[in-house]
């Protein structure tokens, strides 16, 4: 694909935030270019999230990137939480009328990618971002290498979707932004294997020793995590090991649930592992003349929450209503207000990604009054329906409108 150097709106950031922009503006009528500094074969082959909100689901249906999904995703109706050698389910169906899905953010690129390229419309990899200009202008401009030549890619408007480490919102002067970060104690150590998942239904365990989950790709892959210390490296970790620790961290006492099947840990080869830190980031203002931030650009959250990739859409489906009012009738309001509005929901998913991980995890630096407020809110959510109710309408992901 020859480099485009004019368009409505510039994308940088080729991942499911930019990508799911694209189709959302071109179903509205609004063209636009996407830029992506990655190879295609590392866009579509980095392990992410792999949950996907009732919002997620509808905005893929909505751009036709749904029919893999469909045929292969698993639509989940609640989740175990486990602590303290006991469990409780929450009953996201029965308590809120709706489901999420495991889907793996891997495949919703592929499909959202495979959607670009079968329309016909720009996208471009190794597109590496040098620089983003004249951002307080009517007539911002993205500079670019492609192909061992320098071009410039001019637009009506930039939209930064490039990751926390990404140029775009460097173009926002420092003087304006506000910056609040959390960093964890703590890291997770995630694998795949190949093998069955143990449970049908995800489970968040607070193990004596940490944290652990179990999860799953699809049917004949499981994808498991477990808490380690800041600094880990994966390769000092036994598979043997890994499975002995999961193991160890989701026991529940015997007589505690002597009416249910005994639980089995399914063990398989290991077939990847990775570990990720854990923080919390939110950048602020999301919008700086004709520049918009959206997904890990402005926001980082821990994955206890399963928020990141929700995030990120929830983000673009408000911004391509935004614009594509803008192009049609030049009222600024919704591009005016795309920063707060974005904000609320992005702050309300924070919070909720920092109480489900300081609720699950065991604090190295904590203390036994930190344990006790942990178990304390664990116990709440098994006795109490209004707190299984609003914890499941967190997890299951909040409209658009209700934050």
């Amino acid at each position: 694909m020859s480099a485009p150097d004019r368009t409505q709106v510039a994308i940088v950031g080729g991942g499911p935030a930019g990508l799911m922009l694209a189709h959302l503006l071109r179903r509205r009528g609004v063209d636009s270019v996407v830029l992506e500094a990655r190879p295609r074969q590392r866009v579509e082959t980095r392990q992410r999230a792999g949950i996907l909100e009732h919002g997620t689901v509808e905005a893929l249906r909505e751009v036709g990137a749904d029919a893999r999904m469909d045929a292969l995703g698993m639509p989940h109706d609640g989740f175990e939480l486990r602590f303290s050698g006991r469990s409780v389910r929450v009953d996201m169906q029965e308590l809120t009328g709706e489901h999420v899905m495991i889907w793996a953010q891997t495949e919703v690129t592929k499909d959202l990618i495979a959607l670009r390229l079968e329309q016909d419309e720009p996208l471009l990899f190794d597109a590496e971002v040098l620089s983003v200009e004249d951002v307080e202008t009517d007539s911002p401009s993205v500079r670019y290498r492609h192909d061992g030549a320098e071009h410039v890619l001019r637009a009506d408007v930039v939209v930064g979707a490039d990751g926390s480490y990404g140029p775009a919102r460097r173009a926002i002067p420092d003087h304006l932004v506000r910056r609040f970060e959390r960093i964890y104690p703590y890291s997770w150590l995630g694998i795949l294997a190949d093998v069955a998942p143990s449970s049908h239904e995800l489970i968040y365990a607070r193990g004596r020793t940490g944290f652990a989950l179990a999860s799953m790709r699809s049917s004949s892959v499981t994808r498991a995590y477990i808490q380690v210390p800041n600094g880990t490296d994966a390769a000092d970790w036994a598979d043997e090991a890994i499975w002995d620790e999961l193991a160890a961290r989701f026991a529940l006492d015997s007589g505690e649930h002597a009416d249910r099947e005994p639980f089995t840990l399914a063990r398989g080869p290991i077939t990847d592992k990775s570990v990720t830190p854990m923080r919390s980031m939110v950048t602020e203002p999301m919008r700086h003349g004709r520049l918009f931030l959206a997904g890990d650009a402005a926001h980082i959250v821990p994955p206890t929450g399963a928020k990141g990739l929700n995030l990120a859409v929830a983000d673009v489906r408000v911004l391509a209503e935004a614009l594509s009012e803008w192009f049609a009738t030049k009222d600024e309001t919704l591009i005016d207000a795309y920063s707060d509005t974005v904000l609320r929901r992005v702050w309300r998913a924070a919070h909720f990604s920092w109480t489900m991980t300081t609720m699950l995890h065991v604090d190295p630096d904590g203390d036994p009054f930190d344990e006790q407020l942990a178990l304390a809110h664990l116990r709440h959510i098994a006795t109490s329906e209004s707190a299984r109710r609003a914890l499941a309408e967190n997890y299951r992901g909040l409209a658009l409108g209700a934050v």
